[in-house]
């Protein structure tokens, strides 16, 4: 799972005026959310151009000012700063519901750059629920394409989940036959031939009883 990513860490939210450092609090902050991983630095010239589309792509999904019910989505922010000074001026000015890795975790946020084959700042990873990598960057889908892009990834997502549910159904003592996409579909196709097929008997007894 995603948030398992953390476990055994602590969290950051703006200014550090809270800290979830709990395998409860964790997984009440990002247990089955997307999770946006935001790897950059405020010295970094790109950065600093990104962040305001970074900022506005973040509001019209999670600002109650844009949309009745704020997208299941969390970002965790994982600086490179140089110096704990400048991390801590960041964290205060980042957005409110963004999350950070500590200054002291830095060492572990460049373990993660890696594991994510981060090459350049800033970087956006985004990961499903699950833990997978739905988007190894998403910096130019963002920039390019603004929260339209979120309805994709949630979609791909949900697809995910099910393809890792359904190894958990076939554990049961009478498995179910696995599903497709395109089963409901069928479904409704056969049920359409069968009306078919009933309306053609009746017309044909009909027709018999007329000639009778």
């Amino acid at each position: 799972m995603a948030w398992a990513l953390f476990a055994g860490r602590a969290l950051l939210c703006r200014g550090s005026e809270r800290r979830l450092d709990t395998e409860r609090e964790l997984r009440a902050a990002l247990d089955n959310r997307l999770l946006l991983l935001l790897f950059g630095s405020a010295r970094c010239p790109r950065c600093r151009e990104f962040e305001p589309r970074l900022r506005r792509f973040w509001s019209r999904l999670t600002d109650p000012a844009h949309v009745e019910r704020p997208e299941q989505l969390r970002l965790v922010y994982l600086g490179q700063e140089r110096s704990e000074r400048e991390h801590r001026e960041y964290l205060q000015a980042m957005p409110r519901t963004w999350m950070a890795l500590p200054y002291r975790e830095a060492a572990f946020g460049r373990d993660l750059a890696a594991r994510f084959g981060v090459s350049q700042l800033p970087a956006v990873v985004v990961l499903a629920p699950s833990g997978a990598v739905l988007v190894p960057d998403a910096v130019r889908e963002i920039r390019d394409l603004g929260p339209s892009c979120f309805q994709g990834w949630r979609q791909a997502a949900e697809l995910l989940d099910r393809n890792f549910q359904e190894p958990q159904e076939q554990e049961q003592e009478r498995p179910l036959p696995r599903r497709s996409l395109t089963e409901p579909l069928r479904r409704r196709k056969y049920r359409i031939s069968e009306e078919e097929d009933e309306e053609e008997e009746e017309e044909e007894t009909g027709e018999e009883g007329q000639r009778e």
